[in-house]
């Protein structure tokens, strides 16, 4: 489906596509993803991540999370981001490798992305100008059905924190 064909069925349906209307690179390879195209009508947690940082662990609780609600259309989405004292220095080959092995992540991975700053990407601009940019590595954004920025957490809000899985199940059943 274009670009086109998708922003008029949001249109038509009432969804709103402005925030994840990027495209990405997956991680490790030449095919490109549109998120608003990709994710439609999906609840989603897009977190800025990274392999040498004290938040790393978190990925196996997101794998986890990954895992028990990705059958209800919730996916994350995780970006790695060499932004925070070079946390994320390897290539994307490297970062693939590592994520699958030390952790067994299969939620979606994107190019190694700016997030911070005047160069970062234009998603996460948005997700600055909505709410907050990433604070540190591991910052949470939980998007809504309807493509709209629900709330951030914390990049020390754990995976499994109380308040984060609520948010997620009460967007995942609307």
């Amino acid at each position: 489906m274009n670009s086109l064909v998708a922003m008029l069925l949001l249109a038509a349906s009432g969804q709103s596509c402005d925030l994840l209307n990027h495209d990405f690179r997956k991680l490790a390879s030449e095919d490109s993803v549109n998120l608003c195209e990709a994710y439609e009508g999906e609840v989603l947690l897009l977190v800025n991540t990274a392999s040498k940082c004290g938040n790393t662990p978190q990925y196996d609780g997101l794998e986890a999370m990954y895992e028990e609600y990705r059958e209800q259309g919730f996916a994350v989405l995780g970006f790695p981001s060499n932004d925070f004292m070079g946390q994320e220095p390897g290539t994307e080959e490297q970062i693939e490798e590592f994520c699958r092995l030390t952790y067994g992540v299969e939620f979606p991975m994107f190019e190694k992305t700016l997030v911070k700053g005047g160069n970062a990407h234009p998603l996460f601009k948005q997700l600055a100008a909505v709410d907050k940019a990433p604070t540190w590595n591991f910052q949470k954004y939980l998007v809504g059905r309807d493509g709209k920025l629900i709330r951030s957490f914390t990049p020390r809000t754990q995976p499994n924190d109380p308040e984060l899985v609520k948010a997620i199940q009460a967007a995942i059943a609307q």
